[in-house]
């Protein structure tokens, strides 16, 4: 990554300028937006902003660990890179250049149904761990078809996103007239089902007319249990606000749940995340192990998920900015500095390792 010496990333909030500058327009609004007019959007950065933790003084802690598991998995960080569409449009790169920049920071990397590469290509690209993510399509051979192939080319883990039943209203998108460039693909589906999202038309969203023609509506409970029965790879379910629905997860036999609002992009109105957090926490006990995503942008967010209860984070427009702005090196300088951050946050709340912050006390407005 090149960048001048004003430019040098010090924080992962400094990659999202250099983006900016890098991006076409209708693409960072693709990247940055939300839905409506974008109130969870804000949401959730100010609910995680209210969140104060609460130090530990005087325990000997010099350098504290910040592997933990994920899925049984000891990792470098609680911290997973998140599903993301269409990264190509980020980086000529895209998603092996993330995945490259995941491995080598000792992180997971999901893999969007939506990739602009394939799943083979991308597994092949890296020897870290890929979770596949699925997005459940109308035709449930194609659904099939998916995880067979995830399966096939090794992923670690299955999740599925289940609070697209539509996709929201995304304004920018739509007073773009977004569409996806020809040389960008949804590399996963087969040719052609992706023409709708390259239909560029004034005032419509070519994504949001993909999406429509192409994601199942109606995904049950039953829908679940189904794919709980195919895969004996761990199974996420990313989407879930109401603790309800985290219970039920948990008895169809998930192994974890995502606490997610899809970045803002879903429902505008919809609680910030770090607030349904304690209560999914509460609800569903030990049984599963619970992600936060959405809003998360710096190794302190981290800290505070893990204080608020949660196993770990996903992490995901601050990966697509420093892929950007530098392509896999540049992704990489992210999650090494996310590193360095949350190694300080530990530190300071006197945490020997993310398992220490988990018993850590919060206070919510200061």
């Amino acid at each position: 990554m090149t960048v001048g010496e004003v430019d040098r990333p010090v924080s992962l909030a400094d990659f999202a300028e250099l983006a900016r500058r890098a991006l076409p327009a209708g693409v960072w609004d693709f990247v940055g937006g939300g839905s409506g007019v974008e109130t969870t959007l804000a949401a959730n950065r100010a609910a995680l902003d209210r969140v104060a933790v609460l130090p530990r003084v005087l325990t000997g802690v010099e350098r504290p660990r910040t592997d933990a598991p994920l899925l049984g998995r000891q990792q470098a960080m609680p911290v997973a890179v998140a599903p993301m569409a269409y990264q190509r449009l980020l980086h000529p790169d895209g998603e092996p250049a993330l995945a490259a920049a995941a491995d080598a920071a000792g992180v997971p990397y999901v893999l969007s149904t939506l990739s602009s590469t394939p799943v083979e290509e991308v597994t092949a690209a890296t020897t870290g761990p890929v979770w596949f993510q699925l997005y459940w399509l109308r035709d449930r051979g194609l659904v099939a078809d998916l995880l067979d192939r995830a399966h096939a080319a090794g992923c670690a883990a299955l999740m599925v996103t289940v609070d697209v039943p539509v996709l929201g209203r995304r304004l920018r998108d739509v007073r773009n007239g977004f569409a996806l460039p020809p040389e960008v693909t949804a590399a996963n589906l087969p040719a052609g089902r992706d023409d709708l999202a390259h239909a560029g038309t004034p005032g419509v969203s070519a994504i949001a007319a993909h999406t429509e023609a192409a994601f199942a509506p109606a995904l049950t409970w039953a829908d679940l249990a189904w794919l709980r029965e195919r895969t004996r790879l761990p199974l996420l379910v990313k989407g879930v606000l109401d603790p309800r629905d985290a219970v039920r997860a948990a008895d169809v036999g998930v192994d974890a749940v995502v606490v997610s609002n899809h970045g803002g992009r879903q429902l505008d109105g919809a609680p910030a995340t770090a607030t349904m957090l304690p209560e999914v926490v509460a609800a569903v006990g030990e049984r599963i192990e619970v992600l936060l995503d959405s809003g998360v942008r710096s190794g302190t967010d981290v800290l505070r998920a893990l204080a608020l209860g949660a196993t770990g984070v996903l992490l995901g427009r601050p990966m697509l900015w420093a892929l950007a702005a530098g392509g896999r090196a540049g992704a990489q300088a992210a999650l090494d500095l996310l590193a360095v951050e949350l190694r300080d946050a530990l530190t300071l709340t006197g945490c020997a390792d993310p398992a220490q912050a988990r018993r850590l006390r919060t206070l919510t407005g200061g």
